[in-house]
């Protein structure tokens, strides 16, 4: 593992997937990432790129052709290399291969850089188009985190705080994970939501319509807790594995397919379009206490 640290924190990262897999509070101690156990999930906190979530039967079509891609993408799966790092900042770094040609056609580069600052991580997408035309993409982030993250508390013990009131519905997932196209009612006027395991028991919980630009984990029998800031994102997905004591909070540049969709990568819900030689880049971080 590749860390970063200073006085306030000590953050953990491996090559493949360009993956934060530890945050811990050097004061306490405490670990704030999910430690992977595979019996619930076997991920800590994968990078999401070039799509984000599932694609109806796991393919789109471009320029009349038809492609196979996985959910969330491939960059989760792939090795970067380690392109920069500071004191207080690292860049991973990873390109198109013959391989990713055949799964998406287009030549870029992405880099996921990581930066901290006293008790707060800060993550950074770039995306590079290096082709001679445009490229379609989306890229989130799909952090878990230890909840609870005091031994003697239970998931149940906290509750999701919202930086605003909330007025919202939640988008339901189907079996495949493609998004329903009608909307629940989910929120009223609240800016708190009690976490329950329950709550996950049907998958994610998909916003796109939330005004908050932070959502907090807390609870009021501890003192410690995690706020995710992600201005930059429209879309959330707050989901845990059935059971077990994990939370993901995932800032998305993009979203599943719904039940609806065309196929046509360009007329994906959420894409972002960049052209030939532009550089996209967006943030969240993660601060905690």
């Amino acid at each position: 593992m590749i860390y970063l640290e200073n006085n306030f924190i000590k953050a953990g990262f491996v090559e493949k997937g360009a993956e934060l897999q530890s945050l811990i509070n050097k004061e306490t101690g405490v670990e704030y990432m999910w430690g992977g156990d595979p019996v619930f999930w076997g991920k800590h906190s994968p990078v999401l790129f070039p799509i984000v979530g599932g694609l109806k039967d796991n393919e789109y079509s471009f320029g009349g052709n038809k492609y196979s891609l996985g959910r969330h993408g491939f960059a989760r799966d792939s090795i970067f290399s380690v392109i920069e790092q500071t004191e207080t900042s690292i860049s991973f770094g990873m390109s198109d291969t013959a391989d990713s040609l055949t799964k998406y056609p287009f030549h870029f580069q992405f880099l996921v850089q990581y930066t901290i600052n006293k008790s707060e991580l800060i993550v950074k997408y770039i995306v590079k188009n290096m082709g001679k035309d445009a490229m379609y993409f989306s890229v989130g982030a799909h952090p878990a985190f230890n909840v609870p993250l005091n031994k003697d508390l239970t998931f149940e013990d906290y509750s999701l705080k919202f930086e605003k009131k909330e007025t919202v519905s939640i988008y339901p997932l189907d079996d495949s994970g493609q998004t329903k196209i009608n909307a629940i009612p989910f929120l009223n006027d609240s800016d708190e939501l009690p976490l329950h395991k329950s709550l996950f028991y049907k998958d994610a919980l998909v916003f796109k319509e939330l005004v908050s630009d932070k959502i907090t984990i807390q609870t009021k029998d501890d003192t410690h807790g995690i706020t995710i800031a992600f201005k930059e994102y429209p879309y959330m997905g707050i989901w845990s594995a059935k059971d077990a004591d994990f939370l993901c909070i995932e800032p998305w540049d993009g979203i599943a397919d719904n039940e609806a969709v065309s196929g046509v990568l360009e007329e994906k819900e959420g894409i972002k379009i960049l052209q030939a030689a532009q550089v996209y880049e967006s943030s969240w971080s993660i601060s905690i206490f």
